[in-house]
């Protein structure tokens, strides 16, 4: 980890805890060390600046190539250990990326639904995720983010409302042999979808709400049938 990520997580954290309600609860769960994914809910921009902060681990992001268009934007994404992604691309190039910081046993964040859910609840996972966690076999960490949805950008560091991040146990996809088709990439993403809903307040469950009422709710969207070297 390097000084700046300390210092940059330091004063967040000074500012989140003096000027909010910041909560978190389930540290007891997040690996030491070894790769792992930790995948949550999106409620708005604020979500990776609280993840920073609320997890003990340095964390890595995969963000829009647009973050990195300048030599100072492309600086500060470094010292936050955040990695380009062209999304107008096949996504191969994240996927490779994101196969590769896991191989340095880094604790890599991912957003399953792929955006910032538009009514603040959970919506249908894409299948990047669980494509990755597949392929890697890495410790996957579910983490339900709530509140952070109350205060624009701008007001990151003087929010002045209550949110909280709350850590599930960690737990690994089955092993697959061979190809990896679309039938396993829903499972898996459905798999992590419903650790997350637990972890929230039943408001924030969106589609993943039915699931915890012991009913079953259409398939997951889920990437094609296909497999990416390393």
């Amino acid at each position: 980890m390097s000084w700046m990520y300390r210092a940059g997580r330091a004063a967040t954290r000074l500012c989140l805890t003096f000027f909010g309600r910041f909560e978190v609860t389930g540290l007891e769960c997040v690996p030491p060390y070894g790769p792992l994914i930790i995948v949550s809910n999106h409620l708005s921009y604020n979500d990776p600046s609280v993840l920073f902060v609320g997890l003990p681990r340095p964390l890595s992001y995969l963000g829009k190539v647009e973050l990195f268009s300048n030599p100072v934007k492309r600086t500060i994404m470094g010292w936050v250990s955040v990695f380009p992604l062209d999304r107008t691309s096949t996504g191969v190039d994240g996927i490779r990326t994101a196969l590769n910081l896991l191989a340095q046993d880094r604790a890599l964040v991912i957003f399953p639904e792929g955006r910032i859910s538009l009514d603040k609840s959970l919506e249908r996972a894409k299948g990047g995720a669980a494509f990755i966690a597949i392929k890697s076999q890495a410790p996957i960490l579910p983490v339900g983010i709530s509140g952070t949805e109350k205060f624009s950008p701008w007001r990151m560091l003087f929010p002045f409302r209550r949110y909280r991040v709350n850590i599930g146990p960690p737990f690994t996809p089955p092993v697959l042999e061979g190809r990896i088709g679309r039938e396993a990439i829903n499972g898996v993403s459905d798999m992590m979808m419903n650790r997350i809903a637990v972890l929230l307040p039943e408001e924030y469950r969106g589609v993943y709400a039915l699931t915890q009422r012991g009913d079953r709710h259409a398939p997951a969207d889920a990437a094609p049938a296909t497999d990416v070297p390393a």
